[in-house]
């Protein structure tokens, strides 16, 4: 067990504190609010440039559909350990 040499007590108490600087007040900032869509109108074009069905994507699921293998068993285990793991938030009787 290490000790501390030092004191345990290191709460800095108000009485000990001396202000250095007189406190400064900051003037009001004029500013209005605004709206900006040109990021959302840039998403929108990106958007409609993405074709609706992505073949490559397809393709990938279909491969890995017909993996009888996937997913791998050891993922599985895993992914089951966590669940059995995982505290049962129904019976919170908080």
């Amino acid at each position: 067990m290490i000790t501390s040499t030092s004191s345990t007590d290191r709460t800095i108490h108000a009485a000990s504190l001396t202000p250095t600087n007189p406190p400064m007040s900051r003037a009001p900032r004029a500013s209005s609010d605004q709206l900006s869509t040109e990021n959302a109108t840039l998403l929108r074009a990106a958007l409609v440039r993405q074709p609706e069905v992505r073949s490559d994507v397809v393709a990938r699921a279909r491969a890995i559909l017909s993996d009888p293998a996937y997913p791998p068993m050891a993922v599985m285990r895993l992914i089951a350990q966590q669940i059995l793991a995982a505290p049962d938030v129904s019976e919170d009787q908080s």
